[in-house]
C-alpha cells in the first residue's frame, strides 16, 4: 500500500512539473537588461520603442520628467489639446491595456538642436505606429514627434520635458 501511495505522489508531481517549459526569469532588472542608456537622444528612442512593444508603463513613465507636457492638435475644433504627466500616463496606461499588439518604427530625425550648455535638446523625428486593438481593427498612425528634452547636467539621462504629436490622427 505504501508503494502504491509513493508512486501516485511521484507521478502527481511528474505531472505538475513540465521538463521543457523554462521557468520564469524573477531576477531583479531582467526589464531594466532591455533598456537602452538615457544618456543619448537615441537611447530614449529605443525606450519607447521597447515601452510601446512590450506595453509597459513603467519603462514609459521614466521617460518622462516630472513636467512633461504632451501637445497634439485636434482637426476636428482646430485647437492645440495640452495635458500633463498624470493624464498622459493615464492615457497611455489605456491605450497599452487596450491594445493588443503596438508597433512603433522611428523614421529619420529631421531636425534637431541642442543648447549650448548639453542640456536641452529639441528633435523632431518621423514615426510610423500601428495599433493593433484585434485583427479586424488596426489603427495606423504616421507622423512626426517633435521632443524637448532635458536633463540637469551634461552628464545625466535625458528626460522627456515636452511631446508635440504631429501626427494624421
Amino acid at each position: 500500500m505504501r508503494i502504491i501511495f509513493i508512486s501516485i505522489l511521484f507521478i502527481l508531481m511528474l505531472a505538475a512539473c513540465n521538463p521543457f517549459a523554462p521557468g520564469l526569469d524573477d531576477s531583479p532588472g531582467t526589464t531594466m537588461k532591455l533598456l537602452s542608456d538615457q544618456k543619448t537622444p537615441d537611447g530614449i528612442f529605443q525606450n519607447l520603442k521597447y515601452a510601446y512593444t512590450l506595453r509597459d508603463t513603467s519603462i514609459y513613465g521614466q521617460l518622462l520628467d516630472g513636467n512633461f507636457t504632451f501637445v497634439y492638435h485636434e482637426y476636428d475644433r482646430s485647437v492645440d489639446v495640452t495635458w500633463g504627466r498624470d493624464e498622459e500616463m493615464r492615457a497611455t496606461s489605456g491605450l497599452f491595456q487596450n491594445a493588443q499588439r503596438l508597433d512603433i518604427l522611428w523614421n529619420d530625425v529631421v531636425s534637431s538642436s541642442i543648447d549650448s550648455t548639453n542640456t536641452r535638446m529639441m528633435i523632431k523625428r518621423g514615426f510610423n505606429l500601428t495599433v493593433t486593438f484585434n485583427p479586424s481593427d488596426i489603427i495606423y498612425v504616421d507622423g512626426y514627434a517633435n521632443l524637448t528634452l532635458a536633463r540637469i547636467q551634461a552628464e545625466d539621462p535625458w528626460m522627456i520635458i515636452r511631446w508635440n504629436d504631429e501626427s494624421n490622427n
